[in-house]
């Protein structure tokens, strides 16, 4: 198996909600507005949404509700970004649930949960590498 991830699929509540919350984060997608799941090309990867409950049938798991355990990461170019996003994902409907601060590993991160539960951070990390196409590279 390769090292790498291809799909990130986010369980939904209300598809409607979840897709009106991502396209006003800017994101665009070409599902029509009856397709069943919303596919969103994400530098390279895809992140899909789909009904909760149809997640987890096609999975085999019992949705417990709960968190899963999993936090996305949109990283930045520099620290003034984070915040911006986060004042776009608070706009757009997101619990901001850390604001921006300097971080314990000489970072800078913030935090917003989109309106299904799913974290977000939005990091700076200066020894990381962010490529134009949004791409991150570990340090050599």
């Amino acid at each position: 198996m390769e090292q790498r991830v291809s799909l990130i699929t986010l369980g939904v509540a209300d598809l409607g909600r979840a897709r009106a919350f991502y396209e006003a984060l800017g994101w665009t997608t070409r599902a029509e507005p009856e397709d069943d799941v919303v596919f969103f090309q994400a530098g390279g990867l895809v992140v899909a949404l789909w009904g909760r409950d149809q997640l987890a049938e096609d999975t085999v798991v019992e949705d417990s509700g709960g968190w899963g355990g999993i936090t996305l990461a949109y990283n930045v170019r520099e620290p003034a970004e984070a915040d911006l996003v986060l004042e776009q994902a608070r706009a757009a409907g997101a619990r901001i649930a850390r604001e921006g601060a300097e971080t314990f590993w000489g970072g800078y991160s913030g935090v917003f949960v989109d309106p299904d539960g799913h974290a977000w951070e939005v990091a700076h990390n200066p020894r990381w590498t962010l490529e134009e196409n949004g791409a991150v590279r570990l340090p050599q």
